[in-house]
């Protein structure tokens, strides 16, 4: 078991992203970062990495066909080898959560348990594991949030709001491109009980719940940068949103570029976000 297989595992750019987007979260609390403000960003990638790992546990069987070059399956890591991995590192994030605030440390607890459960189960449950994803992500915000307290978390609630709405509007499309091979893979994802036009239709919707999410913290504190910019962003996430309305099949959606577009609208939206907390 080399170091490599254990960094590789845990796929490291993507845990250092959502601990880079904890310290958002508190930027946007609280107007500025402080050395402590990095605590909790180390639990969120410790406990992003974690699951992870436990995610690649689950799916060995399927990696074993489609991605025989991860730790698992290629060896570099074994299966109990890689539960105790991701036990330890479930352990270190919360153990770190414990010297954060009480917020804090329940955020990591309950993230940590919906980690283990969708990657045995809900991963697999058509909507309920898209609304874990967005969940996830969202929650991240309100963990940085919440390092500031109480009335952190509550500044935090928009920004969530508009990730959990966004994300969810993107995985489903994701979905809806990835139809035909997961139905020759056997899955069983939202649109292939509702269809990708109703996908796509959903999608929309969820995306103007993330616009409407966007305008809930203007007023004096925001000021008008923040309605201004935020309004360029919200062209963004409609536009990509609406590109998935117009399909009925996977090949539509792929080539509408639906997901690529929401996912630059979503990155644009944590730059405001960015900018007017410290503007």
């Amino acid at each position: 078991m080399s170091a490599a297989a254990l960094v590789r595992i845990t796929r490291p750019h993507n845990a250092v992203v959502a601990g880079l987007t904890a310290l958002l979260g508190y930027l946007v609390a609280t107007g500025t970062l402080t050395v402590p403000s990095l605590l909790p960003a180390v639990v969120v990638v410790l406990i992003t990495a974690a699951g992870n790992v436990i995610n690649d546990v689950y799916d060995v069987e399927i990696d074993r066909i489609n991605r025989p070059e991860r730790p698992i399956p290629s060896g570099a890591i074994s299966l109990a080898g890689a539960k105790a991995y991701a036990a330890a590192l479930f352990a270190g994030g919360i153990a770190l959560a414990t010297l954060t605030t009480a917020l804090c440390l329940l955020i990591a607890l309950v993230n940590s348990l919906i980690l283990v459960i969708y990657a045995a189960w809900l991963k697999r449950t058509p909507g309920v594991g898209n609304m874990a994803v967005a969940y996830l992500t969202a929650s991240v915000f309100l963990f940085g949030g919440a390092f500031a307290g109480i009335e952190g978390l509550v500044q935090n609630v928009s920004l969530a709001a508009i990730a959990f709405l966004a994300t969810l509007a993107r995985e489903v499309l994701k979905d809806a491109e990835d139809v035909d091979g997961d139905a020759a893979g056997g899955a069983h994802t939202l649109p292939m009980i509702i269809g990708v036009r109703r996908t796509g239709l959903l999608a929309f919707a969820s995306a103007c719940g993330a616009v409407a999410a966007s305008l809930l913290p203007s007023g004096d504190w925001w000021g008008p940068f923040y309605l201004a910019a935020i309004a360029v962003v919200d062209v963004i996430i409609l536009a990509g949103a609406a590109r998935g309305v117009r399909c009925t099949t996977p090949d539509c959606v792929r080539k509408s570029r639906a997901t690529s577009i929401l996912r630059v609208g979503m990155f644009a939206a944590l730059a405001v976000f960015a900018v007017a907390a410290v503007v």
